[in-house]
């Protein structure tokens, strides 16, 4: 299985949906955890890196650099 790239202020695709019924989320904060927020509600949350690389399936819109 290939590595999932992503970087600060990607909004990715998450396997399950947020109850506000979208699964867009921003990346805007990447260390040991990461924090994303909800492109829907405006909710964040804080995982740590594994269950995020586990949790998400694609990024759907890449941050310019």
């Amino acid at each position: 299985m290939e590595a999932k790239v992503f970087g600060l202020n990607d909004v990715v695709e998450m396997k399950k949906q947020h109850p506000c019924g979208t699964n867009a989320w921003k990346i805007i904060r990447m260390g040991a955890d990461i924090r994303i927020k909800c492109e829907g509600c405006g909710h964040s949350v804080m995982i740590p890196r594994n269950e995020f690389t586990k949790k998400m399936k694609k990024v759907l819109v890449k941050a310019e650099s």
